[in-house]
């Protein structure tokens, strides 16, 4: 056992040197048991978050942990509709492929019937087609449908669920607007006839901005989402 002299150490670094080590008996001698938890505890702290431990400053905030877009916004789980369509595919080729899925020939349904006794002409918007999107085909079979009603004085129902304007048309699908609400207009103001439209979740764009709210009588279900920008 040899004395140390507490006033050759510069640094705490140099009392737990790799080069030099002590026994708890020559520790306790030198230091008082508080100085000995001070020093201890420090040691332990400077080895807990030194750059080799898993807790660098860097880590928290690294991108690939926290913020990764392959972890959060994944296309595999939230776009779903590219999975189905690829972007390579052409618009036909989509049409093709809603055809086959949904089991129809466009996003509306038209037909004449009857409700309680009483003929009508009703139309169905199908979301699941092309999110219901109201393209060339669709303002012709809603005009037609009207045209119809208009000449056998039925009173019409539609049935709106719609994205709105189906865009890879362009301005073919905007002209719809303006076809449909001619009919509309005929319809209502010149032969008073009744038209009601029912509007489900979700109704927006031209179809809000057309058909969807020129109805005489106009029901919405509970908590729709209904907007037009």
């Amino acid at each position: 056992m040899f004395s140390i002299d507490p006033i050759e150490f510069d640094s705490e670094e140099e009392l737990f040197s790799e080069e030099e080590t002590f026994s708890e008996e020559e520790l306790k001698e030198l230091f008082s048991e508080e100085e000995l938890k001070e020093l201890f505890l420090e040691k332990e702290l400077k080895e807990t978050f030194s750059e080799k431990e898993p807790y660098s400053e860097e880590e928290p905030y690294s991108e690939e942990k926290t913020f990764s877009e392959e972890e959060t916004f994944s296309e595999e789980e939230t776009f779903s509709e590219e999975e189905t369509f690829s972007e390579e595919e052409t618009y036909l080729d989509r049409i093709d492929s809603y055809k086959k899925n949904t089991g129809l020939n466009e996003a509306i349904q038209t037909g004449i019937g009857q409700l309680n006794g009483i003929s009508i002409a009703m139309g169905v918007m199908d979301f699941q087609f092309m999110g219901g999107s109201m393209g060339s085909v669709v303002g012709e079979k809603i005009t037609r449908l009207i045209e119809y009603a208009t000449n056998k004085s039925l009173p019409v129902i539609i049935v709106c669920a719609s994205g709105g304007a189906r865009m890879q048309e362009g301005s073919l699908s905007l002209m719809q607007m303006a076809k449909i609400s001619s009919a509309s207009y005929d319809y209502q103001s010149n032969k008073k006839l009744l038209y009601i439209a029912i509007l489900t979740s979700p109704t927006t764009g031209g179809v809000t901005a057309s058909f969807g709210m020129l109805g005489d009588l106009i029901i919405a279900e509970p908590n729709a989402y209904i907007a037009f920008a």
